[in-house]
């Protein structure tokens, strides 16, 4: 009856052993945390913050610590659902932003607020109906730069408080109503055909102009070259008659070769079109007279 009665009392204390063994190794392992790079962890103790953990490896002292949040530090982009927002002129816009925040203090992030980025998203809301409604249509399109400055300086300056940085702000669409848009389509159309009739003209200006030039200066060239051409037929002219009248006298004729030489000439110019009268000048009787008195003579 003993070796019986014992028997279950060491396989109790064996099973008491081994649970207490596994409790143990339990306790330790999740009493060591290893930190990332780039994450913090926000530990307390008995339900009170304690510290903030920095990347590499710590020990918590079993069931008195406990992490609180894991939060990130590395630079987070948030996209929002666009948000309806009317202009100074009374026009709806639909604009979509995303914000760029870091976190600076993970006990702030996790203390101060309970939920930043539900915070942060109602913050940019609100920011972009107030920095709208003082802009009308036009400057809302053509100023995205102006604000994203103004949404950047009002959300950095309310999340300073809960250990957050804005980075930047991004407005990424800005879209009015469908008709506004058809306008402003219709708009565009008419500037840019506007734009290529203006630069059409100019184009067929400018190639009337050249054309213009170059007629010009082909007129010049041509009447330089008849001018050159008739100055060198006159001097070709010229130095045929100086060459003539140097023959002549070099040759000393008489008046019988020069008469002879003057009937010789009457032909030719009696042979244009235009002389259809011809008149026996007076010179022709004296030149007669002296061929008739060299024939005498020669007999």
């Amino acid at each position: 009856m003993s070796a019986f009665s014992l028997a279950p009392a060491g396989m109790i204390g064996i099973v008491i052993f081994l649970l207490i063994t596994f409790a143990v190794v339990i306790a330790i392992s999740k009493s060591i945390i290893v930190v990332r790079q780039a994450t913090a962890v926000v530990v307390e103790r008995l339900g009170r913050y304690q510290t903030t953990l920095t990347p590499g490896l710590h020990v918590l002292i079993p069931f008195i610590d406990s992490k609180r949040a894991v939060v990130s530090l590395s630079e987070q982009v948030v996209a929002f659902a666009p948000q309806p927002v009317i202009t100074a002129d009374n026009v709806s816009v639909t604009i979509d932003s995303v914000i760029y925040y870091q976190i600076n203090s993970p006990e702030q992030a996790t203390y101060e607020i309970a939920n930043y980025l539900v915070a942060i998203e109602q913050l940019t809301a609100t920011t972009l109906r107030n920095v709208i409604g003082t802009m009308d249509l036009e400057d809302t399109l053509t100023s995205r730069d102006s604000i994203n400055t103004q949404l950047r300086g009002v959300l950095d300056s309310a999340t300073t408080a809960w250990g957050i940085r804005i980075n930047r702000v991004e407005i990424k669409a800005i879209d009015p109503p469908p008709s506004i848009q058809e306008a402003m389509e219709k708009q565009m159309r008419a500037e840019r055909d506007k734009r290529a009739a203006i630069l059409t003209a100019e184009g067929q200006r400018e190639s009337q102009v050249t054309e213009a030039e170059g007629q010009r200066k082909s007129a010049v060239l041509i009447a330089r070259g008849d001018a050159e051409a008739a100055v060198t037929r006159a001097e070709g002219e010229a130095e045929a008659i100086a060459k003539v009248f140097r023959a002549i006298h070099e040759g000393n004729p008489d008046e019988k070769l020069l008469s002879y030489r003057y009937l010789q000439m009457l032909p030719e110019l009696a042979k244009g079109d235009g002389n259809k009268t011809w008149i026996v000048p007076a010179e022709m009787t004296a030149a007669l007279e002296a061929i008739s008195k060299g024939f005498g003579s020669a007999k």
